[in-house]
């Protein structure tokens, strides 16, 4: 799975003018299940991410995990992260999962963070979404369980 995560002051998710999902402090996750992902890749990124110390502690360093400062998740699908710009000017999706083994792992990643104790809002899976955010830092973080 491959995750693009911003720790952010505030982050919403509308479709049809509907916000579907809205946090305060946290973390945006733009999530992407990749073709070969094993069954236990939403775990252990989730569980990755969750203790993942980028929030400031009270001397100003990235110190602190989302789980210490209390934060919730917006999780989002983006099959686009699995985007393949190798070849020409028009990127290939190849390595992005099926639709339907996408939405599994996507969902799967969702509830394995919300068991790790994290509040977290979820967009609609294949929906065209509208994310809004307010990067806090900025930090933005690419993460790949491949890796």
């Amino acid at each position: 799975m491959r995750a693009v995560v911003q720790r952010v002051s505030r982050a919403s998710v509308t479709v049809d003018g509907e916000v579907l999902g809205a946090i305060d402090a946290g973390l945006m996750i733009l999530v992407c299940a990749m073709t070969g992902d094993s069954e236990d890749a939403p775990a252990k990124l989730a569980t990755k991410i969750a203790k993942l110390r980028i929030f400031r502690d009270d001397a100003g360093r990235m110190n602190k995990s989302l789980k210490d400062i209390g934060g919730a998740a917006l999780v989002v699908s983006q099959f686009t992260l699995a985007a393949d710009t190798s070849r020409g000017n028009r990127p290939g999706f190849s390595t992005a999962a099926a639709p339907e083994e996408g939405e599994t792992r996507y969902l799967a990643f969702a509830e394995a963070l919300r068991a790790e104790g994290i509040p977290v809002e979820t967009g609609r899976f294949g929906a065209d979404m509208a994310v809004e955010l307010v990067n806090d830092g900025p930090v933005t973080i690419w993460m790949d369980t491949a890796v």
